[in-house]
């Protein structure tokens, strides 16, 4: 049985629906609501060039798209497409002085962006330098959920497409210390809002369930707490000997 793969109406131009077909993957496409690809009933693949995930670190759409990868496939899987490095490049031509700044700073958002996507969002994060091998790569993911007998059940699930605004708000409530996705949500639910979870006292976040008074009150004692800035400076073992 030859492998199945769903394809996103807007990956058509990328290619590599037709790479696909030539290697003998079956190719379907649809209005994904989530993913650009679905490879098996519980693995959804959102591609991304090198230069799209820039665009989307600073829109906002990175973590949007993790987050609703997370919530409806138990796999996900992020793949890049492309050098990375070349972001570091900066053209002669370029003279502004603040443009010149924010192509430096690429690189390193996109080095941070993809931590954020391995280790909170805990997406695994592949890498294809081409239109091809991003397409052999889908494939040998398309054929391992055969081998493991992954691919029973319709690859398209009915996934109903969510407020981005709901989501990025999660998204900032689930990154506050201790709380998580689960008590984000419920946050949500229960105050309307991130600020006025957030302006919530100790006693009013206790009520949530699974959050607890203790847990209540080191977050409040984290959001009211004031900035240290004091800075500290560590001695070398000379310097030390000489006082």
């Amino acid at each position: 049985m030859p492998a199945r793969i769903v394809v996103d109406e807007r990956e058509r131009p990328s290619g590599i629906p037709d790479i696909l077909r030539k290697s003998g993957v079956v190719v379907d496409f649809a209005q994904l609501v989530v993913g650009d690809y679905i490879v098996s009933p519980d693995t959804a693949v959102e591609r991304k060039t090198v230069h799209d995930l820039v665009h989307s670190i600073y829109d906002g759409r990175l973590y949007v798209q993790c987050a609703q990868l997370v919530k409806h496939y138990q796999k996900p899987i992020v793949i890049i497409q492309g050098d990375l490095t070349r972001l570091a490049e900066i053209p002669d031509n370029i003279e502004d002085e603040e443009k010149k700044k924010k192509m430096a700073e690429r690189l390193p958002l996109a080095f941070d962006a993809l931590a954020t996507v391995a280790m909170e969002f805990r997406i695994p994060v592949l890498h294809a330098p081409d239109a091809e091998h991003a397409a052999v790569l889908l494939g040998t993911l398309a054929a391992k959920g055969l081998q493991n007998g992954i691919t029973s059940g319709p690859l398209l699930k009915k996934i109903r497409k969510e407020n981005p605004v709901y989501l990025q708000q999660l998204y900032v409530l689930s990154s506050v210390p201790g709380v998580g996705d689960k008590l984000a949500a419920r946050m949500l639910e229960k105050f309307k809002t991130p600020q006025r979870a957030l302006n919530a006292s100790a006693a009013e976040l206790a009520t949530i369930p699974g959050f607890g008074l203790a847990r209540a009150q080191r977050l409040r004692k984290i959001l009211d707490s004031a900035a240290k800035t004091d800075s500290v400076i560590q001695k070398t073992l000379f310097e030390s000997n000489e006082l």
